[in-house]
This record gives structure tokens, C-alpha cells and sequence, in this order.
């Protein structure tokens, strides 16, 4: 485990926001092209190995955390402008979420 620095933490910008769109990129096994309203922020697009995960019906409107300060990259033609956080733990993956209602964009400290 590498251990950072509190200034380094303070770098990252983490978001709440709601999954408003989702759609499987095509000629991929894993990927989805998901759209996150962050609120203020705008909406910001995420590729995301979630297929066989989740179904897109369950990931449409569920509230999750977003890394929202992240380099663009780019993943099967798409761009992804940040990164929906989850627990994995062997077979298993989880998206992080909040347990009460907060507006989108409430920045995660």
C-alpha cells in the first residue's frame, strides 16, 4: 500500500452524482458509456467495465460517487472524463453510494 500525503488527497475531487444515462459501447464485452449529472458541475461521461454487473436498468438513476477530477482517457473510441468509484472484493463489484439524499455535486470530503 502506498501511503499519500493530505496535500495529495486534497487533489482529488470526488462527487456525488446521478447516473442519467447508460448505454453499452458497442464491439466491447464489459463496457458501458455512462453520463453522471455532478450537479453545478454538469454532466460528465464515464466508460466503466460494469456489464455483467449491473444491468442498465439498475444503474439508471442510482446515486453514486464520482472521481471527478481525473484525466480524460480514452476507452473504445470513447472518452471518459472520470471514474465511478466500487468496492471489489473476488467476483464481486459494488458502487459506492451515499445512505441519504444529497444533492448532486455535494463534493466528498
Amino acid at each position: 500500500m502506498n501511503i499519500i500525503s493530505f496535500d495529495d488527497f486534497k487533489k482529488i475531487d470526488i462527487r456525488t452524482g446521478t447516473i442519467i444515462e447508460v448505454e453499452r459501447v458497442p464491439n466491447t464485452r464489459k463496457l458501458y458509456k455512462i453520463r453522471v449529472d455532478l450537479g453545478e458541475r454538469g454532466v460528465k461521461q464515464t466508460i466503466s467495465s460494469l456489464v455483467g454487473y449491473y444491468t442498465k436498468e439498475e444503474l439508471l438513476n442510482k446515486r453514486a460517487i464520482f472521481l471527478a477530477n481525473l484525466e480524460p482517457a480514452k476507452f473504445a473510441g470513447e472518452t471518459s472524463e472520470g471514474m465511478l468509484l466500487a468496492a471489489e472484493m473476488n467476483d464481486k463489484v459494488v458502487l459506492l453510494t451515499t445512505d441519504k439524499e444529497i444533492r448532486n455535486g455535494a463534493k466528498i470530503t
